[in-house]
């Protein structure tokens, strides 16, 4: 088979696989006519598969073979569809080449499980160390790791990579043993903590390093210290199924809750489940609402961003499911008029940060406006917020919402109705 050939299997087998941002890399250049690739600028460079998925340009994996047979993989061992195989050089030369042309500033690479978890991350790590050690590559670069993998091989990964991680597949250790009954999610969570453990101590020894340099630098200026590597220093990300089993979404928040408490994780992703060809009779027929997988998202950033507890956006009176109509911090919002309308002038930066329509950046604004006069009705107009959204939850200087909250219809005020998407 030939390079290209692979590279179409390859490329479409990875395109199911979403945490991909490059964000959080160490910045690295060509400047100087040293080395090659950079992490400045967009990262890796996007395109759009046909079903809407935002894929980059070079997200492969190294083989789509796999020993494993997870219900929901196409690439399970049991599945029909066409394999094919990389090389180490060929991955290495397909990320010189895309990048020469323009295509590309980073690689992001996962693998199918061949002959033993240890020999796949092997030769997952080795695409890593040719391209930084051989070619100074200096461009973005993200490992997808396997958790049963050895430690070592797991800490030799974090040298040459600005991010890992390490999919926990679904919500809960139930779901995982009935779709995918060879993976370990105890062993999954000792891999994240492992590596959290690695990620904390080089972070904290370059904090040392520094704080060092800053203390020495009067009296010798001549003294060089030897940098302290970086270890993955765009942290760990992970990914999860979101329909594939019927885990609640109050569920899947708590996972994720446990694991940017537990594991200083930089993202979870949320991939709604996808239909694929021979499914087992355990899998849903259809996939669920593209609306849920975006909601999930808003809530997750909720957590990570405005101070939400997972269980306050999806209290446990509730069946457990976000709002498909309206986003989570509306939808709390509407569940809470009594902590509303929000003094402009007045109200601390964590209540602002749950008005409906209010980002982190338009509070910051907000405050720092405050701190020299007192803010009007004019001021929001002049941030351009969703003013129908945000008027009913706040007052300032010259405004107060009435018995705007009180009204009946309010969640059919604030929620755009449905509109028939054209074809044209």
């Amino acid at each position: 088979m030939n390079l290209q050939s692979k590279l179409a299997i390859l490329a479409d087998a990875a395109k199911y696989d979403a945490s991909c941002a490059s964000s959080g890399a160490a910045p690295r250049n060509s400047v100087g006519g040293r080395g090659m690739g950079s992490t400045e600028g967009m990262g890796i460079c996007h395109s759009y598969a046909p079903d809407g998925r935002c894929i980059s340009l070079l997200k492969i994996l190294l083989t789509n073979f796999c020993q494993y047979d997870c219900l929901y993989c196409v690439n399970r061992v049991t599945s029909n569809v066409p394999r094919a195989r990389f090389t180490v050089d060929e991955v290495v030369r397909l990320t010189l080449d895309f990048y020469r042309r323009n295509c590309i500033e980073g690689l992001f690479l996962s693998s199918g499980i061949i002959q033993s978890p240890d020999y796949t991350m092997e030769q997952v790590v080795e695409v890593a160390r040719v391209l930084r050690e051989e070619h100074d590559f200096r461009g973005y670069i993200h490992l997808k790791t396997i958790p049963d993998a050895s430690p070592e091989l797991m800490e030799r990964a974090g040298r040459y990579a600005d991010r890992l991680s390490i999919n926990i597949e679904l919500p809960t250790a139930e779901g995982l043993k009935a779709l995918a009954p060879e993976k370990d999610s105890a062993a999954i969570d000792r891999s994240m903590a492992r590596m959290a453990v690695h990620i904390g101590e080089s972070r904290a020894a370059r904090k040392e390093q520094a704080a060092q340099t800053i203390v020495s630098m009067p009296q010798s200026r001549t003294t060089r210290r030897a940098s302290v590597p970086h270890f993955a220093l765009g942290g760990q990300s992970t990914q999860m199924i979101v329909g594939a089993d019927a885990t609640s979404d109050r569920t899947i928040l708590a996972t994720s809750a446990r694991l940017y408490g537990a594991h200083q994780l930089r993202r979870v992703y949320y991939s709604a489940f996808s239909p694929i060809p021979d499914a087992a009779h355990a899998l849903p027929l259809a996939a669920p609402p593209t609306v849920r997988e975006h909601r999930l998202y808003q809530a997750d950033w909720l957590m990570r961003f405005y101070g939400f507890t997972h269980d306050e956006i999806v209290p446990p009176s509730q069946v457990g499911m976000l709002a498909l109509d309206m986003d989570p911090k509306l939808a709390w919002a509407l569940a809470h008029r009594e902590r509303f309308p929000v003094n402009l002038n007045t109200a601390p930066r964590e209540l602002l940060l749950r008005v409906p329509g209010f980002g982190v950046q338009t509070v910051d604004r907000l405050l720092a406006a405050r701190r020299v006069r007192r803010l009007r009705h004019a001021d929001l107009a002049r941030l351009h917020v969703p003013l129908k959204k945000v008027l009913p939850f706040v007052e300032a200087a010259d405004y107060r919402p009435g018995r705007a909250l009180d009204a009946a219809d309010l969640a059919a005020q604030l929620t755009p109705p449905p509109v028939q998407r054209s074809l044209f």
